[in-house]
């Protein structure tokens, strides 16, 4: 059945109502309008929160207020308003982009914020700027009308009110006598007299502005509605200087209406110029908008909930070798959060590498599944190695959703897998999440709080920003704590060693784009620490796949023309000696190429339609 689910489109794709504001104060007051005009006209709406940051710094300043704007509107919005927080230097642009992109039909923007005029002008959809809040009840609705290009989106707004309300309307007319006579005009008249919510009428040849505040008091009408001015003079502010004077007067809620036709704004799927960000521009706002931290997704109950509702399946995936210490917490910790208490995990699998010591049998008593990679996929042979071993487990895990952990962690806590899937959850534009974390790294008997992570700082992440700088915003690219939708993982090689992180990185980068990469803050985590030996190895290994890589992308056999044999110095009995080891890189090919792979998913996605 869940496949089912997932092939019908989703609607917010098409006819989408977008709460635009600043702040949760600006967007609070706009959800009881937006609930109103998403029944009425069958749309469904989603919140934009904007963090602007000022031109003279860097949009990687947005980071700390998007995480707290994202909570904020986690917690406060029903859980079926979904929303997007952006950070940007040119807010009107930045709201410009998400209407195209996401197709969006009406755009609801607070009056009080200071984008409201400028939204007005330049959104490429129908806009409406509300003022105020509704009442509880509503028996008559004030209704402005001169016959302008606005004044049918006036006349659908009143009547979708008065519908939810139960209200009357009352048609305000205030014009000259000149305009009166415009065959157009009187037509428009003729046919409202035919609609029976419209039971009232005013008509006023004084100015427009005081007819329509001294109609607009509560006792007599609880709403008004009204066209924001055609062609304001330049003088003017872009509403047009009535309804300025109206919106700063009105004693009681207001919308001010405008479509994107009468406009003649660019149609809706037309692609907006392309904007000259560099390079550091491009991270440092992908940085701000797509670093999360793990307490933005406590709440589990929330996430099971969103999971069920967009009918996915959640694996995760427990790489083993010879982790009889930590792996017992491991299993434990994620069964009772996730199995016994919510059910975010749809299985829990142990991958192990051939351990030698007691971690199958820990894993095993504990009723978990227990697959060796060696075992599996058995006609392509066989690697040692951590990216074998995640390759394999893609063929294993069955979940639409697939997160991987490392089973050495000390201080295990259920935040390193709700933090790695919660944005995947959230956010169905993003495909892969990497975690990060403070790593203490112990000399003797004391604990470096931020020690760890030597191979990211002096290898991985300077050849990132050499090679690849749209990666250069991670934190810890080498982190083993991660998370992914199955269609991005099955679509990508894997390397079957250290370079593993790397590798998947940088081809999902290539394959879908820097946006559709997060990264979370996991806060610390304690494990055991590698020697220097080992690092200079693991080092000697990433080097390669970007090496790699970096020739690919230019037709150059670069890794063909380099050692593959490593020269390790070793130090005993005070002295040095020279140990050789050969360092090759492997990679197993996109695992949707396998055609036993695409025969089980065949077989899987049909049972799970049956």
């Amino acid at each position: 059945m869940a496949s089912d689910k997932r092939a019908q489109p989703t609607k917010r794709l098409t006819a989408c109502l977008l709460c635009v504001g600043v702040s949760i104060e600006e967007i609070a007051p706009l959800l009881a309008f937006a609930r109103v005009l998403a029944d009425t006209r069958a749309l469904t709406p989603t919140v934009l929160g904007l963090v602007v940051v000022p031109l003279d710094q860097s949009l990687s300043a947005g980071a700390r207020p998007a995480q707290q704007l994202r909570q904020t509107l986690a917690t406060t919005l029903p859980s079926e308003i979904s929303f997007h927080v952006r950070v940007t230097h040119d807010p009107v642009q930045e709201t410009k982009s998400l209407v195209n992109h996401e197709h969006v039909e009406l755009s609801l923007v607070n009056a009080a914020s200071p984008l409201a005029t400028l939204l007005l002008d330049a959104l490429p959809c129908d806009v409406i700027l509300a003022k105020g809040e509704l009442p509880a009840r509503m028996k008559r609705i004030l209704l402005p009308i001169r016959g302008g290009p606005y004044a049918a989106l006036a006349l659908e707004t009143a009547l979708a009110f008065a519908k939810t309300y139960g209200a009357e309307i009352t048609l305000l007319h205030a014009t000259t006598r000149a305009r009166l006579r415009d065959q157009r005009v009187r037509a428009l008249f003729q046919q409202l007299r035919a609609l029976p919510q419209i039971t009232r009428w005013h008509r006023s040849r004084t100015n427009a502005a005081r007819a329509i505040r001294e109609n607009a008091k509560p006792r007599a009408h609880q709403l008004l509605v009204m066209g924001a001015a055609a062609h304001p003079t330049p003088r003017e502010k872009k509403v047009g200087a009535v309804t300025s004077h109206v919106l700063e007067h009105a004693q009681i809620p207001t919308l001010v209406v405008k479509t994107s036709q009468a406009s003649g704004i660019t149609p809706l799927d037309a692609e907006l110029a392309p904007v000259d960000y560099t390079i550091s521009v491009i991270v440092d706002k992908w940085f701000a908008e797509n670093t999360f931290h793990a307490h933005e997704f406590s709440d589990i109950a929330q996430l099971v909930r969103l999971k069920e509702q967009q009918g996915l399946t959640i694996s995760l995936g427990l790489p083993t070798l010879n982790e009889e210490a930590t792996i017992g917490s491991v299993i434990k910790t994620m069964r009772q959060r996730f199995v016994r208490e919510f059910p975010l995990l749809d299985e829990i699998v142990v991958i192990d590498s051939n351990s030698t010591d007691r971690t199958v049998e820990i894993a095993e008593r504990l009723g978990t599944t227990v697959v060796k990679h060696p075992e599996v996929l058995t006609q392509y042979g066989a690697w040692s190695g951590k990216g074998e071993a995640l390759w394999n487990s893609l063929y294993v895990l069955s979940g639409d959703l697939i997160a991987w952990i490392d089973t050495d962690i000390v201080n295990i806590h259920p935040r390193f897998v709700y933090g790695i899937l919660g944005p995947l959850i959230r956010e169905p534009g993003l495909m892969y999440v990497k975690g990060f974390y403070q790593r203490p790294l112990r000399i003797g008997k004391k604990l470096e709080a931020r020690g760890g992570g030597r191979v990211t700082e002096l290898t991985a992440r300077p050849l990132l920003n050499l090679f690849y700088p749209e990666l250069s915003g991670f934190v810890q690219p080498l982190a083993g704590e991660y998370a992914g939708r199955r269609k991005a993982l099955e679509q990508v090689p894997f390397f079957v060693g250290y370079g593993v992180e790397t590798g998947l990185l940088i081809d999902l980068l290539t394959r879908f784009g820097l946006n559709a990469l997060g990264q979370v803050d996991l806060e610390e985590r304690v494990h055991r620490n590698q020697s220097l030996h080992s690092l200079s190895k693991m080092a000697f290994e990433i080097t390669q796949v970007v090496m790699q890589r970096v020739g690919e992308a230019r037709g150059i056999e670069l890794v063909e023309q380099i050692n593959r044999s490593m020269k390790l110095i070793r130090y005993e009995n005070d002295d040095f000696d020279l140990d050789v080891a050969d360092i090759q890189i492997r990679e197993r090919p996109p695992m949707v190429t396998i055609p036993e792979y695409r025969k089980l998913r065949m077989n899987e996605l049909g049972n799970n339609s049956c």
